[in-house]
């Protein structure tokens, strides 16, 4: 739920209480709001209509019998918003970014410390390992030379290596930069990032956490706060990674987000380039050779330039199979490859294999699902 206004103190207090209980994870509290409509009614209703919302259970009775405590924690931090410098932000709010409301998984409450605004026109998410070399660090700041012109907001998670050197470049270049943290916003991590989180608040940007001040800092923050940069970023970028850590699971996240990732290739002999050559090979992300390649994707222009158009494509040269699910393809913005094979009447075998042809050539781009979208237009 979002309004174009913000809520009124008493419905924002009752939903930030509800947000704060132990084990009311994203999908829980949304399956709650969408039973009681607000968490002002849940908290008010008779137990009896509350014992019929699917999987509250055995939490309904720590819900209700802690009601008081969890309104006294949700006023504390409203009435240290101004103090500590932080906002709170609840899925009512109007400031809440629109990209997260969609994501099934995505967060319900954020904690925003930072002048920047988080109805970004344009963003792009950069991530890889901490053990940045030489080569990753110099890419990274190639990148955002090159994407300057586009003026994205540039979304990382404040961790050493590229992470860091992504939000410098961006505030050496003047680009807004948000991030993500793992930690409450009140507790910088690592601390020896402190200044840089002071910089990245007076420079047009932000910190954005999900974790209340003053709440305990957990190792499976972290992994779970790769999900606020990936459902922020319009396309995210892997700079380095080995095979298996943070930059790995954020492209996974932003590939099933329908995200579009790019990953820098890299060095064979390389262990921190493993990560990039694997998130190409398995297709989870593009080859990305330049800021060109993204902004054609997206169809970001430059000021004074022309909007991007999709290649304009001639039919007449393709096979019948291909010509009858490029013109299905062109009625959906995305479908499954089941819904092809009903509407062209092609036996699975052959839709399989002539979509493959068609990604290989450019023309469709496979989607978490097995499902695909057209990158052309007629």
């Amino acid at each position: 739920m979002n309004s174009n206004t913000n809520p009124n103190p008493e419905e924002k207090r009752y939903h930030l209480a509800l947000a704060l209980a132990p084990q009311i994870g994203p999908t829980l509290f949304k399956a709650i709001l969408a039973y009681a409509g607000t968490a002002q009614t849940f908290f008010t209703s008779a137990s009896k209509k509350l014992k019929k919302i699917p999987r509250v259970g055995k939490k309904l009775e720590f819900l209700l019998t802690h009601q008081e405590e969890l309104l006294r924690q949700a006023d504390t931090l409203l009435a240290n918003q101004e103090k500590q410098g932080y906002q709170v932000l609840t899925s009512l709010d109007a400031a809440f970014p629109k990209r997260l409301l969609s994501l099934a998984d995505g967060p319900i409450l954020l904690f925003y410390k930072g002048t920047g605004d988080l109805a970004m026109e344009r963003s792009v998410g950069i991530v890889g390992t901490r053990s940045a070399t030489a080569y990753g660090k110099k890419i990274t700041k190639e990148i955002l030379e090159e994407l300057y012109p586009y003026r994205p907001t540039v979304l990382s998670g404040l961790a050493f290596g590229i992470d860091a050197e992504a939000h410098r470049a961006a505030l050496h270049l003047g680009l807004p930069t948000v991030a993500v943290l793992g930690s409450p916003i009140t507790q910088i991590y690592p601390a020896a990032h402190a200044p840089l989180a002071a910089q990245i608040q007076e420079a047009q940007g932000g910190l954005l956490s999900e974790y209340a001040p003053g709440t305990k800092l957990l190792p499976g923050n972290f992994p779970a706060r790769n999900r606020i940069i990936a459902g922020l970023s319009d396309a995210l970028i892997v700079v380095e990674a080995a095979k298996k850590g943070g930059a790995l699971i954020t492209a996974d996240l932003a590939f099933g987000y329908n995200k579009e990732v790019f990953a820098v290739p890299g060095n064979l002999h390389s262990p921190y380039s493993e990560g990039c050559n694997l998130l190409i090979k398995q297709m989870k992300a593009s080859i990305y050779t330049g800021a060109k390649d993204l902004a054609a994707t997206l169809s970001w222009t430059k000021p004074g330039e022309q909007k991007i158009k999709k290649p304009v494509l001639d039919l007449s040269n393709k096979e019948e199979e291909e010509r009858k699910i490029l013109l299905f393809l062109q009625e959906k913005e995305e479908v499954g490859i089941d819904d092809i094979a009903f509407a062209t009447q092609l036996e699975m075998g052959r839709v399989s294999s002539t979509l493959l042809s068609l990604e290989f050539e450019g023309l469709i781009k496979s989607l978490p699902g097995k499902k695909f979208r057209l990158l052309v237009s007629f």
